[in-house]
């Protein structure tokens, strides 16, 4: 039910009339008394007071009636007990002075300013309804009414900052909800202005706007506390960008009825603004979408310059949530908008364009000549290749149209264009939000449908063709052409069914240096002419040379990097991509380039110092490619998942039809172990690109952590039904396999994977864990050995290093200690700087005893990865708990493993072959047992029984079943009677399901000779 009230809502911090009038039908609300100063029908002026409808500590509000325009209107005094406060009554002045100055639908108008018995008021406009406050309460607003309301105030704001003024106190309080549902921005009493107003001449600034900025000491904090920016709780100088954080927090509380940042002290909230993230809004509402979470949380950034830079950016984001809600089309540019855009910017070509000088107007003529022949032999060149038809009127394309990017016809003979100029296209067509660039795996897809070689070059034929199978709408065909020192580029966008051309641009570039921003400068304009709105061109457009490279060579190397990685592989793309960077070191695609190289290759530590350094320069790139850089950044160097997914569901926002920003989110929801989520998005990008085998593969591994085993199967069926191969299908389906103890079908899985000589590794690793889990631990540590040599001829050092971690690992989860630490150490040896090395080798030495290098290693890690979301609560809790262990002190440990809780506890980890070896879990079941406590033991134990699909061959998998046994033990040990009875029995099967699992274990190993030995005595 919809909450109104006839009032004026003003502010929290002044007036209160939200204290003072009830709503419709309800009792009235508590407040303080309100002082009768003026009574109903009083005059003064052409003012009749008709009642008192507000009051608090910066104000007294009276509802009154106009006598001259027979309207009522809202006077607001100053208390008496402030009126002779200086400082108030500037502040007082100076809410009239900025208001007035706002001429806005959204921002509550200020008619008149005056004085009456020695006391200041303003009057203003009358309002009938409530305050947003008021209607948070009754919970989270409709997604429908929220956009409304979100588009007034963040319009609102961008008009308040357009002329110089900072609110600065932006809050539910302070915005109004009229009954026709329209918003209104309140109380401009903390108002700064930044400069001169628009509309106040140069005397005006001098006598009004010049003091504003000093009401207030320096180092002050003004505003309201839940609802300030850090800068603000910093007391640090502010700018526009303070209310677009505080409007982000207003946005939380509609979307969410929450607030942002909460506590029980002001103290708590400042430290939360400071430190904290507030819950993820889709959490408290499901309702909430992807696409408002993403402009929420970007409004939320700390750090001011990540957060949105102006209110319009904002209100774009809004408006084009609310546009794809309603089911409506992008808008485009109108004629009147490029008119007038026309018109504001031809005074100043105008003057740009005067030049005195008669040598000056002679060479200006000479060099229209020039561009005129030049533009006359490409024409030319253009008709006879069939890239320049009569433009016929046609339909520009839509958001669901997508489009192919052919193969450049370079007619200069510098094979530096060759590749080059395509990619450069694509790059500025890919800044796009509207347009929907063919990805490369699916041309490739189509290629090999139209039963023609991957590498074929995509002339405009071809490209018509492939076009049509692909169902795209239309393909875009380029040309460069030479002439003297001057290069003339065109492009062309034709309609891939009917032959028409649908827009068409040619540009001339003054050197062989400035190819690349004239190419993007004729992109920029063909966006437009293909139906993009003018706005979004002017968002969405970097400079090329900034988007990419200014280096071609550079461009070519990265661009064969495309095509090897395409045609051959990760591995034949890594020396292209090396070239590009030393070729140009800022080079911010090249480096995140190679940093995926060396992902794909499982070199997680080489990837996060590329990943880095592409971070460090991510200005340098797109908009897109920043998106792109600054998650794998979060991901995988600093650990921090919530901001990639953060950054992600951003991205989603921005480009919705980006399969990789769903493919990766899945990715970082799995690191949080949210499958349900990573599910969810997966398929998403499999809908977006059903012919990405990335897609099927993360879907089964997804679908297997979350236990559903005939779904994952099938995503698999579905992937070879479409041709597609990986070797992580064939992993996902080993893991399967061995779940269901299919010996054949994991002997075939495993030499599919060791048929590729770069992972065969990852096929010798899988089977040393799985002849692990049965005991037969000389043939695990033979097929390690082999692992880690495969691994380094493929050189993957830091893998092999992973391989010696995991064989520590379990040789100290088995008893040999001595085993587990020169393993351990042979690990870091190989792969000192890798992240992954250093945490299972600090969990092996905490298991082997070995305290002192396995705390070195832990605080290492703590200081070296502070913000990473695994490394702090889930590897360094099992590490310091299974230290506790080793100080016979399982209270600690258990009180410490309390941060490792799910669904954390659950997340892939990104360099095992399996998906999780759940060790906090394990360690966790040990420090029960060590604690006495049977019960919660067995528990833990079961838990990793239950989640086999996230377990698949760790040792950890197989020792559940003793755990289990043991616990039942100490049950039986604390028990009386039947109940001890029953525990004995169930550790009795429990002892039997293990020593059955190891029937045929290698004798020594030591574990298994403590279980037979409790087996016996337990008999």
């Amino acid at each position: 039910m919809q909450m109104w009230a006839s009032a004026l809502q003003v502010i929290d911090l002044g007036i209160r009339p939200d204290l003072r009038f009830a709503p419709e039908g309800r009792d009235p609300m508590p407040g303080p008394p309100v002082s009768e100063r003026y009574i109903s029908g009083q005059v003064f002026g052409h003012y009749r007071i008709a009642e008192q409808i507000g009051s608090g500590g910066m104000g007294v509000v009276y509802k009154a009636e106009d006598a001259r325009l027979h309207r009522f209107v809202a006077l607001k005094f100053l208390p008496e007990d402030v009126a002779g406060d200086p400082q108030a009554l500037a502040r007082f002045q100076r809410e009239a002075q900025a208001a007035s100055a706002l001429n806005h639908p959204n921002i509550c108008t200020i008619h008149d300013i005056g004085e009456k018995d020695g006391r200041a008021f303003m009057v203003m406009e009358y309002l009938d309804g409530v305050t947003l406050k008021y209607r948070i309460m009754e919970g989270p607003l409709p997604p429908e009414e929220l956009l409304a309301i979100a588009i007034e105030i963040a319009d609102a704001l961008d008009a308040a900052h357009a002329q110089g003024i900072v609110h600065r106190d932006i809050k539910p309080g302070n915005i109004f909800l009229t009954r026709r549902g329209h918003a209104k921005i309140l109380d401009f009493g903390l108002a700064m202005v930044t400069r001169k107003t628009a509309s106040a001449s140069a005397d005006a600034e001098t006598e009004v706007g010049s003091d504003w900025p000093h009401l207030t000491s320096p180092g002050t904090m003004l505003g309201t506390v839940a609802y300030m920016s850090p800068e603000q709780v910093k007391a640090q100088d502010l700018d526009s960008r303070t209310d677009l954080f505080s409007f982000g927090a207003v946005l939380y509380e509609m979307a969410t009825g929450k607030v942002a940042f909460d506590g029980s002290s002001s103290g708590e909230v400042y430290s939360a603004i400071l430190r904290d993230e507030p819950a993820l809004p889709s959490k408290l509402n499901p309702r909430v979408s992807p696409g408002l979470e993403a402009v929420i949380c970007r409004a939320l950034e700390k750090d001011r310059n990540l957060r949105y830079q102006h209110a319009s950016d904002m209100r774009a984001e809004l408006q084009r949530l609310k546009r794809d809600r309603e089911n409506g089309r992008r808008p485009t540019a109108t004629s009147s908008q490029t008119a007038a855009t026309m018109t504001t910017a031809a005074p100043a070509a105008a003057k740009a364009a005067e030049v005195p000088a008669a040598k000056t107007v002679i060479r200006h003529r000479l060099r229209w000549r020039v561009v005129t022949a030049v533009a006359a032999v490409l024409i030319g060149a253009l008709i006879a290749a069939g890239l320049y038809s009569h433009l016929r009127r046609s339909q520009p394309l839509t958001d669901k149209d997508s489009i192919v990017v052919t193969d450049f016809d370079n007619k200069t003979g510098d094979t530096v264009f060759d590749d080059t100029l395509k990619t450069a296209l694509t790059v500025a067509l890919n800044q796009s939000p509207f347009l929907d660039v063919l990805s490369e795996s699916k041309v490739a897809a189509t290629l090999k449908l139209m039963v023609r070689p991957a590498d074929e070059r995509l002339t405009p034929e071809v490209a018509r063709e492939l076009c049509q199978r692909a169902g795209s709408r239309a393909y875009i065909a380029g040309s460069v052409a030479r002439l003297g020192g001057e290069y003339v580029l065109g492009v062309q966008a034709v309609d891939c069914r009917s032959g028409d051309t649908l827009a068409q641009q040619q540009v001339t570039a003054d050197g062989k240096e400035k190819v690349l921003n004239a190419l993007g400068q004729a992109a920029a304009k063909l966006r437009t002419k293909l139906g993009e709105s003018l706005a979004s061109v002017q968002r969405f457009d970097v400079l090329l040379e900034q988007a990419t490279t200014s280096s071609l060579p550079a461009l070519q190397a990265y661009s064969l990097g495309l095509r090897a990685a395409r045609e051959k592989g990760t591995e034949a793309a890594l020396p292209f991509d090396q070239r590009a960077i030393e070729l140009d070191p800022n080079f911010a695609m090249g480096y995140d380039a190679l940093g995926g190289d060396y992902h794909d290759l499982s070199e997680i530590g080489r990837a996060s110092q590329y990943y880095t350094k592409a971070f460090e320069l991510r200005e340098h790139a797109s908009e897109r490619e920043r998106l792109l850089i600054t998650t794998a950044y979060y991901a995988y160097v600093t650990g921090e998942v919530e901001k990639a997914a953060r950054t992600y569901r951003e991205m989603i926002a921005l480009y919705p039809r980006d399969r990789n920003a769903y493919l990766q989110l899945g990715v970082v929801y799995a690191l949080q172990g949210e499958y349900e989520r990573a599910i969810e998005v997966t398929r998403q990008a499999q809908q977006l690109a059903p012919d990405r085998v990335a897609q099927y593969a993360n879907l089964a591994n997804f679908l297997i952590a979350s236990q559903r085993f005939p779904e994952a199967r099938q995503v698999v069926e579905e992937a070879h039904g479409r041709k597609l191969d990986d070797f992580a299908l064939h992993i996902a389906l080993y893991g399967m396999a061995f779940r269901a103890g299919d010996s054949t079908a994991m002997a075939e899985e495993q030499q599919r994977v060791a048929a590729k000589p770069e992972v065969e590794n990852f096929a010798l690793s899988l089977a040393s864990d799985s002849e692990a889990y049965v005991g037969h631990l000389a043939k695990a540590r033979e097929l390690t050995r082999r692992s880690v040599d495969s691994a380094l001829h493929a050189d993957s050092k830091e893998t092999g290093a992973i391989w010696w971690e995991n064989a520590a690992l379990r040789e100290a989860a088995f008893g040999n200690f001595a085993e587990a630490r020169q393993a351990a150490a042979a690990g870091l040896k190989q792969a000192s700087g890798s992240q992954s090395a250093q945490v299972e080798a600090a969990l092996s030495y905490s298991m082997a005893g070995d305290t002192a290098r396995a705390q070195s290693l832990a605080e290492e890690l703590k200081k070296q990865y502070p913000l990473d979301t695994q490394v702090q609560s889930l590897w360094l809790p099992a590490i310091q708990a299974q230290l506790a262990l080793s100080r016979k002190n399982p209270a600690e440990a258990i009180s410490i493993l309390e941060r490792a809780l799910p669904p954390t506890e659950y997340g892939q980890i990104p360099f095992l072959a399996s998906i999780s070896c759940l060790y906090p879990t394990y360690i966790r079941g040990q420090a029960y047992l060590a604690a006495g406590q049977g019960a919660a033991a067995a528990a833990e134990f079961h838990k990793i029984l239950e989640h086999d699909g996230i377990v698949w061959n760790c040792c950890t998998g197989a020792l559940a079943h003793l755990g289990i046994a043991r616990a039942n033990v100490v049950q039986a040990q604390h028990s009386k009677g039947a109940d001890a009875d029953a525990a004995r029995v169930l550790a009795l099967a429990a002892y039997k399901d293990f020593l059955t699992l190891w029937k045929s274990a290698d004798a020594d190993i030591p574990l298994y000779r403590q279980a037979q030995s409790e087996y016996a005595k337990l008999q």
